[in-house]
């Protein structure tokens, strides 16, 4: 099959270097150290699930380089989603699907809007991987999972086909049978994970201490009332499930929002908690947590701010 990988950072270089691994034809598409340090050297894939291993494998800044391709895994920051789709066009084929596994809600909308809503299939990954130096990656945390589907939730042989790829190459795949239910509670969970940031501990201590419990708890609640508000198909359990989810992490896990905000690089902090926060407004519904975490990671939003220091004496 051939895969056109977009944004080569912890997720996209993961899941590209698996599938390179298994044989397909994978090309990655990234950008500054990342894609001169991947044209040089080969990709590195550090993970305590797949192992350790380097891969040459094709990497392009310039999709118009690649042509149309089978199957595009869209992997890039929220914040980069509108520039980024701007790279897609020249992939796009008459059968190519594209999945994206974006945090937050709103990229399947966009990216629809650009390639057409039937190319689209919606996404949901688990995994926490992060770029460890240029051109290495590094998978801590997660079961490495994919979730996927139609967005009419048809079981089409398309889907398959790409589930049976990713189980090849090592990414356990599921296809939910609704996948709407699956994005939207893997919001609920990234928002609650967000505390990770907040506390700046990983999941271990933020669930073994009552408060941050109550805390991860009552953001995820948050966002199943928000859920409601705007009409999205709400899944069973939601709370229950995002705190399940969280349990099944290592301990010593953070959320890519936690890596980004040690790394002093900009947060999707806007597409997360201040997404809960803009449609809770819009709804009437109160989102106090979320809004308490927005505001104290606000300052972080664009990197790490100038911090104001007293006259020297």
């Amino acid at each position: 099959m051939r895969i056109a990988v977009i944004g080569a950072g912890g997720t996209g270089g993961y899941f590209g270097g698996l599938l390179a691994r298994a044989g397909e034809d994978v090309t990655l598409v990234a950008r500054g150290t990342q894609l001169a340090a991947i044209l040089a050297e080969g990709l590195t894939v550090h993970s305590r699930r797949a192992g350790d291993f380097t891969i040459p494998i094709p990497v392009t800044g310039d999709t118009s380089e690649v042509g149309p391709v089978d199957f595009v895994l869209f992997c890039v920051k929220t914040y980069d989603a509108v520039a980024a789709a701007a790279q897609l066009p020249p992939l796009i084929g008459p059968d190519t699907a594209v999945l994206s596994v974006l945090n937050g809600v709103d990229s399947v909308r966009q990216l629809a809007d650009v390639v057409g809503e039937p190319h689209m299939l919606g996404g949901v990954a688990m995994v926490t991987a992060s770029v460890t130096a240029p051109g290495v990656v590094t998978q801590t945390g997660g079961q490495g999972a994919i979730a996927l589907g139609e967005l009419n939730n048809a079981h089409t042989p398309r889907v398959e086909a790409i589930a049976d790829v990713l189980e090849h190459a090592g990414i356990p795949a599921t296809v939910p049978a609704n996948i709407h239910y699956a994005m939207w509670q893997k919001f609920a969970f990234i928002c609650a994970f967000a505390t990770t940031a907040l506390t700046r501990l990983p999941i271990g201590n933020v669930l073994g201490t009552p408060a941050t419990r109550d805390l991860y708890e009552g953001i995820a609640a948050e966002v199943e009332a928000v859920t409601r508000a705007v009409g999205a198909p709400v899944p069973p359990d939601m709370v229950a499930t995002a705190l399940h989810a969280a349990e099944g992490f290592e301990p010593w896990t953070r959320s890519s929002l936690a890596h980004d905000l040690a790394s002093g690089h900009r947060l999707e902090l806007d597409a997360l908690n201040g997404a809960v926060v803009r449609l809770g407004r819009a709804h009437n519904v109160p989102t106090p947590l979320n809004f308490a975490l927005y505001a104290a990671l606000a300052p972080y939003l664009h990197g790490a701010p100038r911090v104001a220091a007293p006259p020297a004496e």
